[in-house]
């Protein structure tokens, strides 16, 4: 009678498969192409230079005011009001600068987000901005329904 051998073999360990990486959170891409945001820039650099035109005028303007004028000037009786209206069109024109300059730093961060190939991905959810809305308003960082929503957080 043939006896069996029953062969000791050692198993081997069964192979561990590599951990699979989590996919890198994906980067938020322009959906726009390089024609557009060629396009897009330049309009931005023409936005940034009127602005910054209008900035300054209108800055030069109420320093304008102020020429010739003491600044003890300002009456503030009845029949006045709260103030001259040399005050308060220089407080208007100062103001209005201040928007200007607002709307130039805007400007930059839209040119900013060209740059890191950002443009047209809303700041707040990622999702992409409809062009029309670049279209409109070049320097837009925000879909309207999250730039809407933020209006209490000024």
């Amino acid at each position: 009678m043939a006896t069996n051998k029953t062969s000791r073999t050692a198993k081997k360990p069964a192979a561990k498969k590599p951990a699979a990486k989590k996919p890198a959170a994906k980067k938020p891409k322009s959906p726009f192409g390089k024609v557009f945001l060629a396009e897009q820039r330049q309009r931005l650099h023409e936005e940034r230079v009127r602005y910054l035109r209008s900035a300054d005028t209108l800055e030069a303007e109420a320093d304008s005011l102020l020429d010739g004028r003491e600044p003890g000037d300002v009456q503030f009786d009845e029949e006045s009001g709260e103030g001259d209206t040399f005050a308060v069109a220089r407080d208007l024109d100062l103001a209005l600068s201040a928007q200007a300059r607002d709307a130039v730093d805007q400007i930059d961060a839209a040119l900013e987000r060209i740059r890191k190939g950002v443009y047209g991905v809303c700041v707040q959810s990622g999702k992409n901005i409809p062009k029309e809305r670049m279209k409109a308003i070049p320097w837009a960082a925000e879909r309207v329904e999250y730039k809407a929503g933020g209006l209490g957080r000024r």
